[in-house]
């Protein structure tokens, strides 16, 4: 089975987009496409969007599901008339709301974090930029600022990892691979000897790590179901000898190594 999904928002999608993955994460049997729309902001745009369900409704057995954080009543009001199966996540729970709180919602575009969340959002913006800057060790400088710094071979992970740690949680994570050097003398390079409480080893296996670096550099040494196995024997004795904290990522999404990682954070995230 096959379902369109449309994620409709009057701001940046990143509520709806969120809300959207959360759910229909609960039906792995089920193939989801999907596509975010974004600042819709006007019946224009309203109507852009209920043409494009028309036609995917034309195409299909199965009516589109729509996830909507719209605000404005008009626009709601609009998209309810779209040939799919509507979600309307902001009406079905202002009216409730309105009803605890004996006070009439006043909706207002783009406001669905709230004014007051600006600081947490700039500190998470430092942090994507700090995450940056320490990507892949290329500085290799500033690291006594980092809250967690993630170690382990190359392609395993770190990248990613780290970005969602910033955006998400604002946590200032560094990224410092480990090679070939590292583990042929099996000890921590001298710029993490210092920082050693703040590690986090990332484990991936042999064979999915052989298929990332594969995908990357197809048939170079680097690569190598050989060379891989051997990064992963010698990194997992790396991270025992210096009681290093460990996550296995192998089958394991961003999200899920990010909630492990934070419990071993030296400070409140």
């Amino acid at each position: 089975m096959k379902q369109q999904v449309f994620l409709v928002s009057d701001s940046t999608g990143i509520t709806v987009e969120a809300l959207g993955q959360s759910l229909l994460a609960q039906f792995p049997q089920i193939v989801f496409e999907t596509s975010i729309h974004r600042y819709v902001n006007s019946v224009e745009k309203v109507d852009a969007i209920c043409q494009q369900v028309a036609d995917s409704a034309s195409r299909s057995k199965h009516k589109p599901i729509i996830l909507s954080t719209l605000v404005q009543g008009p626009l709601r009001a609009k998209l309810e008339q779209a040939d799919a199966h509507v979600f309307d996540i902001m009406g079905e729970f202002l009216t409730p709301l309105e009803e605890i709180f004996h006070s009439q919602a006043s909706p207002s575009l783009g406001q669905t974090h709230g004014q007051k969340e600006d600081a947490e959002y700039q500190q998470r913006m430092d942090a994507v930029n700090f995450a940056l800057i320490n990507d892949d060790g290329v500085t290799g400088k500033h690291l006594e600022r980092a809250d967690v710094i993630l170690i382990g071979p190359s392609r395993s992970g770190k990248t990613p990892t780290c970005l969602y740690l910033a955006m998400q949680y604002g946590v200032y994570a560094a990224n410092y691979p480990l090679v070939g050097e590292d583990f042929d003398l099996m000890v921590l390079p001298a710029a993490l000897v210092k920082h050693k409480n703040r590690l986090f080893g990332l484990v991936i296996s042999p064979a999915r790590l052989h298929e990332i670096r594969e995908a990357r550099r197809a048939g170079s040494e680097y690569a190598s179901l050989k060379q891989c196995q051997y990064e992963i024997n010698q990194v997992n004795i790396l991270y025992r000898e210096h009681d290093i904290p460990t996550c296995e990522v192998t089958n394991r999404s961003v999200e899920e190594i990010a909630t492990r990682i934070l419990p071993h954070l030296p400070i409140s995230s």
